[in-house]
């Protein structure tokens, strides 16, 4: 990416401005270090629950209870989301937030010890740690809270209960009502096997559904009389695998077939697959995802079916704000590497033995901030449509070790005991020591504003939403009453 003067500027200056242990700063450690006990326990409560994509009930009752205790004014339900909240303290300007997600994901349930072995077989687990992030994040609001009560900080500071990040992609829908068009600044953390100031995109997604309806017949007797949609199905799936290589590196296509049909001798007359696809720009995203709308159309004529596409959602890819990422990593140096004991160490490795990785155990040092590159890999995320809402400051903090299978047993192993533990509390002191910049510092906002208006030009951000309420269980329970 080229910059413009003024980016170059803002970035200059960002990063040769060093911070210091201000009483503000050292007042938020000791905060989090005071509610540790209570964070630690609220992670593992949610790491037991492990609820997925909008069925957090007990977690979000608990992250919003937490923050009721310590008199953050709660709204709960929003959007449409029974598992959404805000929790905010303080009054006027500026208005910094703080997301933090929840949710877990399906069929990775895992003890919390490194060799595999399911807490409650088929049951979810926290792949991507999220049982850490929303605690992190909540005590960092909460370490910030006591410093406007104390009347040492002035401004607000707002938690984001944001749901089904996994899934269906929470943020949008508050996003598509406007709950983030306030906000001065924003931040965010996530698990991770590095700790830094994350400084680099995501990729945009668009994800969808296809169903394809033909003809039932008896698959031996008349198949004559079928019109499979099984084949529209197959055949839609052989065009994209041809499709693949002519499409850019950058670019994913994956899809998981819901429904090939139920008997084997039967001609199918239902089939389902859900796609996604997904490119670090929005606009090559999109003009893929109208290209395998094509071949969609073309399976079902060479099948003789019908079809239909269902949008789920999509996603924004982040943008990037270094302005804010370098004053993160000032506060990452201030704080200092994680350390770990032999017998963390110990832990990290068996799981690195039993994943088929180098056994390095656990990293924890600070690393050395980042140049941002143009076509990042990894994965998406809803904090990107955040991001193009609010100047977003992103952190990724160490919570498992080194080279571990992200979404995997592994991850939720380490979630559910110290290592999590000692990367969470870490990511709330840097979390909250940001925070004190911001609102000390007015001029730091007005910088971090004006990168992140040059950087996002002049698009309007929409939601990648279908029409109606987010699929949430009593919303869908609604929905098929009404049919």
């Amino acid at each position: 990416m080229k910059y413009t003067p003024l980016i170059l500027c803002l970035l200059f200056t960002g990063m040769v401005q060093a911070q210091e242990w201000t009483d503000s700063k050292k007042a938020i450690v000791t905060s989090v270090d005071r509610h540790k006990t209570n964070l630690i326990d609220i992670s593992r409560q949610i790491w037991s629950h492990a609820e997925l994509a909008f069925e957090e009930y007990e977690s979000s009752e608990t992250l919003a209870s937490y923050a009721e205790v310590n008199d953050l004014r709660v709204t709960r339900n929003i959007a449409g989301m029974k598992t959404a909240f805000i929790a905010e303290y303080g009054k006027g300007k500026p208005i910094i937030g703080v997301l933090g997600e929840f949710d877990a994901l399906p069929g990775i349930s895992q003890k919390a010890q490194p060799t595999k072995a399911p807490l409650q077989e088929g049951k979810g687990g926290h792949g991507c740690g999220h049982n850490l992030f929303g605690p992190g994040s909540l005590g960092a609001v909460i370490a910030v809270k006591e410093l406007i009560d104390s009347g040492k900080l002035k401004g607000t500071v707002r938690f984001y209960g944001t749901p089904a990040e996994e899934k269906y992609f929470g943020k949008l829908w508050l996003a598509r009502e406007g709950y983030f068009d306030d906000l001065d600044v924003c931040l965010d953390w996530h698990p991770s096997a590095q700790t830094k100031a994350d400084v680099q995109s995501s990729l945009a997604l668009v994800d969808f559904i296809v169903e394809f309806y033909g003809q039932a017949a008896h698959a031996s007797a008349d198949p004559w009389n079928g019109r499979s949609a099984s084949d529209g199905l197959e055949l839609f799936t052989t065009g994209i695998n041809y499709f693949r290589e002519h499409i850019k590196p950058t670019v994913r296509i994956h899809y998981h077939i819901m429904n090939g049909g139920d008997v084997v001798n039967v001609v199918p007359d239902k089939t389902k697959i859900w796609t996604r696809v997904r490119d670090t720009k929005r606009d090559g995203m999109l003009e893929v995802y109208e290209h395998v709308k094509e071949i969609a159309r073309g399976a079902a004529i060479m099948a003789r079916v019908d079809y239909k596409i269902s949008l789920v959602s999509g996603l924004h890819e982040v943008l990037v704000n270094r302005t804010g990422g370098a004053a993160m990593h000032e506060n990452l140096m201030m704080l200092g590497d994680i350390e770990y004991t032999e017998s963390e160490q110990a832990f990290a490795k068996t799981i690195q033995v039993a994943t088929g990785k180098p056994k390095l155990g656990m990293d924890g040092n600070i690393k050395p901030f980042e140049e941002t590159i143009e076509h990042p890999g990894g994965g998406s995320s809803d904090v990107g449509d955040v991001s193009w809402l609010v100047p977003e400051i992103r952190l990724g903090v160490t919570t498992a070790p080194a080279l571990t299978p992200w979404h995997s047993w592994a991850v939720v192993a380490c979630g559910g005991m110290s290592i999590g533990h000692k990367g969470m509390l870490h990511a709330s002191k840097a979390l909250g020591m940001t925070i004190v910049d911001l609102l000390e510092n007015p001029q730091l906002v007005e910088e971090i504003k004006a990168e992140f208006k040059e950087r996002k030009g002049d698009h309007e951000y929409e939601a990648i939403l279908p029409e109606g309420p987010p699929p949430t269980p009593e919303n869908l329970a609604k929905a098929k009453r009404k049919k």
